[in-house]
């Protein structure tokens, strides 16, 4: 048996070559959504991600008879450690080959590395923050992937689960969610009721509310307080409010986000929704995550034409104040006719807590199928 060589990551060029290990070992694969390239090296490169200015992190690869046979990145996110009084060190980008040497060596260059920083436990996959993919595909392999989401081959958590210490921290739950035809006469009625007794409205933005008006930062202040309880989530600072604003926006179709305001609290913003144009099949098109030579064309059409059936529920966030006042309901009767018009047949839901009822509550009126299941892992290294 031949020993498995851990490199780290210690140029460009190696960043590199971890980024483009995805793209070969899911070549050919029906279902994952490969990540643009560009966007992976934003998030990986220490002068690119302002989550840098809290967290720690090195990127290792794997080698066996000279040959790449799997990457792993390990994080350590000081500012969610403080606020969940944790010491973790978290495993994401973890790729492998279906060799169970490979897979436990990765794992313990994460553990060498949490150990040399203090930390007593190993947690993944995460990535740097909430923003960022979270929970190994458990359920769910012959689904279609989504940009926010990932991917992986089913012996990942059968590698995971046979070593030994490690046990499941968490666990998430993603739904197919069906465009109704017509509007429930239930949510409908709900929704008028709401905007009565409680005085909130519907609110559409333009590109000049966003950039100019500051509604990109009320709305990721926002996302900072209805996100604050969530399972290893860690406050924005600004220069990520400022980072995601310019990420998300300027391609944007507005016609799908949705802002519910207080008009008697002076247009106090209480909830938001963030719909897109699924990327799926743009994405598959990108040979190797490249937007050029051609699937810049791809994902444009996707965005601005709508060439998918498919929505994204990117992010949906309302103040805990108003969820009992069901807000919720706002935003779907303004969205839900949107989807109709575009032509969108389903929305996924991207992951939700397993134990969050809440959330997947917001569903019971429509038809829905949980179609992916997903797990933390969780390892003690004391």
């Amino acid at each position: 048996m031949s020993a498995v060589e851990i490199r780290k990551v210690e140029s460009r060029r190696d960043l590199q070559t971890f980024i483009d290990f995805h793209y070969d070992l899911y070549e050919g694969n029906e279902y994952d959504v490969p990540n643009l390239y560009t966007d992976e090296v934003n998030t990986l490169r220490k002068d690119k991600n302002a989550a840098f200015e809290f967290c720690d992190a090195e990127y290792y690869m794997a080698y066996k008879d000279g040959r790449l046979v799997g990457r792993v990145a390990a994080i350590i996110n000081n500012r969610a450690n403080e606020r969940w009084n944790r010491k973790s060190v978290r495993f994401g980008w973890i790729d492998f080959i279906d060799d169970r040497e490979v897979s436990a060596a990765l794992l313990k260059a994460v553990e060498d590395f949490g150990r040399s920083h203090g930390m007593t436990e190993v947690v993944g996959p995460l990535g740097f923050t909430d923003m960022d993919p979270e929970g190994m595909l458990t359920e769910g392999f012959d689904q279609l992937g989504t940009m926010a989401t990932i991917y992986n081959y089913p012996y990942y958590p059968e590698h995971i689960e046979a070593q030994e210490g490690w046990v499941v921290d968490n666990k998430y739950v993603e739904y197919k969610i069906l465009v109704p035809e017509t509007m429930p006469d239930r949510h409908a009625k709900l929704a008028k009721m709401i905007q009565r007794r409680y005085n909130l409205r519907v609110k559409k933005v333009t590109k000049k509310d966003i950039f100019e008006g500051g509604y990109g930062r009320k709305i990721f202040e926002l996302i900072n307080t209805t996100y604050a309880d969530l399972y290893g989530f860690s406050q924005l600072t600004d220069r990520q409010i400022d980072q995601y604003i310019n990420m998300y926006f300027p391609l944007a179709d507005l016609s799908l986000i949705t802002l519910i305001e207080d008009a008697g609290a002076d247009n106090k913003l209480v909830g938001v929704g963030i719909t897109i144009p699924s990327l799926a099949y743009a994405l598959r098109k990108c040979k190797r995550g490249r937007l050029f030579p051609f699937g810049w064309i791809h994902v444009l059409r996707a965005i601005k034409r709508h060439k998918t059936n498919i929505v994204d529920l990117l992010l949906v966030g309302v103040l805990p104040e108003y969820r009992s006042k069901g807000a919720n309901a706002l935003l779907f009767a303004d969205l839900i006719p949107r989807y109709q018009k575009y032509g969108f047949e389903w929305g996924e839901s991207q992951v939700e807590l397993e134990s969050n009822e809440n959330v997947q509550g917001q569903w019971g009126d429509f038809e829905c199928i949980c179609h992916k299941r997903r797990k933390c892992y969780k390892k003690d290294i004391k």
